[in-house]
């Protein structure tokens, strides 16, 4: 039978810590707007508190959770077992998005193993943590984190990585502004 907390116990904790894959869930407040969601892995969550947590976010093809979060902050994680005793567990909160060159970034970076892909740190505050039976999941062998962000990100190098950044992460699938868009485009005023 599912259970609802205020905060993450410390079972929970544990649970969430063990799991090699999360999913991310953000959404714009349009009627017509897309869901996201994204799956995420490489040891890349952190529990900051009971009721904090983070995720280093990597470069990708999009950027929605960057742009719903600067629109309405609204966040879900789900961690599903997928080996042992089924179990799903969902934090729902309120998140922000810290970019490289922040105090927040200084704060937090530390706590990650930081490398090229690196685009910015996903921080979200809750308030409900539920949990379900996941019986209707199902058991699946870990065999290892995949490389090819890492190998893709040196490829492209750090110049490279800005324009694909530019190119593919300044506004969400639905044309909302994610904080990245924001930031390149108060440097590029600057510049002019």
């Amino acid at each position: 039978m599912g259970k609802v907390y205020d905060v993450i116990p410390d079972h929970l904790q544990e649970f969430i810590l063990n799991q090699h894959l999360f999913f991310v869930g953000t959404a714009p407040l349009s009627a017509d707007g897309r869901v996201n969601i994204s799956p995420k892995g490489l040891d890349c969550f952190r529990i900051l508190s009971e009721s904090q947590v983070a995720y280093l976010d990597l470069t990708g093809s999009g950027n929605e959770t960057s742009a719903h979060l600067m629109e309405n902050g609204r966040i879900t994680f789900m961690f599903c077992s997928f080996e042992g005793y089924p179990n799903i567990v969902r934090l729902y909160g309120e998140g922000q998005v810290i970019l490289p060159g922040s105090t927040e970034w200084e704060a937090l970076s530390p706590q990650f193993s930081m490398h090229p892909a690196v685009r910015q740190i996903i921080v979200a505050d809750l308030d409900r943590v539920s949990t379900s039976c996941g019986h209707g999941v199902p058991l699946y062998d870990y065999v290892e984190d995949r490389d090819l962000i890492m190998k893709w990100a040196a490829k492209k190098g750090e110049q490279g990585l800005i324009d694909y950044r530019a190119e593919k992460n300044v506004c969400s699938i639905d044309g909302l502004p994610t904080l990245l868009g924001v930031a390149i485009q108060i440097t590029n005023d600057k510049a002019d």
